[in-house]
């Protein structure tokens, strides 16, 4: 049977058919059911109410940010004056010790300077201390330099852009005027 299976492309052909059906049937089978239980009552008498399926698109009430189960704690009070004041937010998030973090961190106190920007050097020891904007952003690494838009050109929503590695102070620069930018953008097709 084995060189019969080796020897026909056909045959080869049916038998992974026939596994690709079984394996679909083995892997849907279980998702339907679990209905029935729901609609019957509990041992006192009290029915359980089921809630209607929301429609997608329809909004929800959420919790208030920082309030929700498993929600990061809140931002220092330094870094959430900054972004209510429309101020352009660079977070640099560094390891002691390193030697482009240590780089880094000069070109980020240069930028301090700039008109509109606020600066906060975060050791990687604390960054749980920033978890709403390092989860948000999606920083997995350090050096890791973070620039909030300023609430006036996200419209309240937080947009925030990471760069890794080391940074110049002109690519810090850089860094914070694309963050301010409040001009259309053009698609690119190559």
């Amino acid at each position: 049977m084995r060189e019969k299976l080796n020897d026909n492309p056909l045959a080869q052909a049916a038998l992974v058919g026939v596994l690709l059906i079984a394996a679909a049937v083995f892997l849907l089978g279980g998702m339907g059911g679990g209905g029935a239980e729901e609609e019957g009552g509990e041992e006192g008498g009290g029915a359980i109410s089921v809630a209607a399926p929301v429609e997608a698109g329809s909004p929800t009430d959420l919790p208030p940010p920082g309030t929700g189960v498993g929600a990061p704690p809140p931002l220092p009070s330094a870094v959430t004056s900054a972004y209510e004041a429309g101020d352009t937010v660079v977070l640099l998030f560094v390891r002691d010790g390193g030697i482009d973090d240590r780089r880094v961190h000069g070109a980020v106190d240069s930028a301090s300077s700039l008109p509109g920007v606020v600066t906060f050097v975060v050791p990687a020891s604390r960054i749980a201390d920033y978890a709403a904007i390092a989860q948000g952003a999606d920083v997995n690494r350090v050096p890791a330099l973070v620039v909030l838009s300023p609430k006036g050109v996200d419209h309240g929503i937080p947009q925030a852009s990471v760069h890794y590695g080391f940074q110049s102070f002109e690519s810090v620069e850089q860094a914070v005027i694309d963050a301010g930018y409040k001009g259309r953008t053009l698609p690119y097709h190559p």
